[in-house]
């Protein structure tokens, strides 16, 4: 019995169909199918893979091992829900994550699994944009209020603050006990804050009113040369006394004169 030309046609033209599959589940629509795009990154002799799985079109990819960065060009978006799933290495990048969108900041869900970093975004607006993956370092955890009371990690605020930490305070032994000390302290209560401030903006622009002289007195380790225990606890201790005299003893003054200002009146 020959078999028919006609059904092997057929046959060979059902396999060249191109099959989109989907990147993000069932009873999905058009513009949920997923497109995975797969970059090779050399770092130190070692090629490392990064896959992007997005439900949008991306035009160009630029990944720098060395500053720990990753850009993508999106040429057209949806007007809503926008979706992208970023696989990079740890060997690659290892640390904490910041994403931004044209510029601006924005919420990203991350998970650590055993060997990768998962990066999951969702934003809306059609037509092109910029997507900016910046790796920060995750020596001691982050500055929850200063990222919610200036809006970014990325802020100046924040790095001023992250620097001071990383390159200053912890680079002596008593630097890092009172960092230890300050962290179980300051940890406590920062998550409250930080959440309570993304919730009231008036709250949030007390607390940038009150961060200012702390931030301006911190400036100061800058420009101080610190060899020493001795000097890092020096210099540790006039800030703390410079801070409490801003923050207790001028207030705890002008209270005062102002009511003898009041009594003084009323007399």
């Amino acid at each position: 019995m020959s078999t028919r030309p006609e059904f092997i046609l057929f046959f060979v033209l059902v396999l060249l169909v191109p099959i989109n599959l989907d990147a993000f589940g069932d009873d999905l629509s058009v513009r949920d199918v997923g497109f995975v795009n797969k970059y090779v990154v050399s770092k130190d002799g070692e090629s490392f893979e990064v896959t992007f799985t997005v439900n949008f079109t991306l035009s160009s990819a630029e990944i720098n091992p060395d500053d720990e960065t990753l850009q993508f060009t999106v040429e057209h978006g949806h007007v809503k829900e926008n979706i992208g799933e970023l696989i990079i290495p740890l060997t690659l990048f290892d640390g904490e994550f910041v994403v931004l969108l044209d510029g601006e900041e924005i919420p990203a869900e991350i998970f650590k699994a055993s060997r990768s970093s998962i990066i999951t975004i969702v934003f809306d607006g059609e037509g092109e944009h910029t997507i900016d993956v910046i790796t920060t370092k995750n020596s001691g955890g982050g500055c929850l209020i200063a990222t919610a009371t200036f809006g970014s990690e990325l802020s100046p605020q924040v790095q001023l603050l992250r620097e001071l930490r990383d390159n200053i305070i912890l680079q002596t032994e008593s630097g890092t006990s009172f960092m230890s000390w300050f962290n179980q302290f300051y940890y406590s209560f920062s998550p409250l804050v930080a959440d309570y401030e993304r919730e009231n903006l008036a709250f949030k622009e007390a607390v940038k009113l009150m961060l200012i002289p702390l931030l301006t007195s911190l400036t100061l380790l800058q420009y101080a040369e610190i060899d020493s225990e001795s000097e890092m606890l020096g210099y540790g201790i006039s800030l703390i006394l410079v801070n409490i005299g801003i923050y207790f003893v001028a207030p705890t003054i002008l209270i005062i004169n102002i009511r003898k200002r009041v009594n003084i009146e009323k007399l």
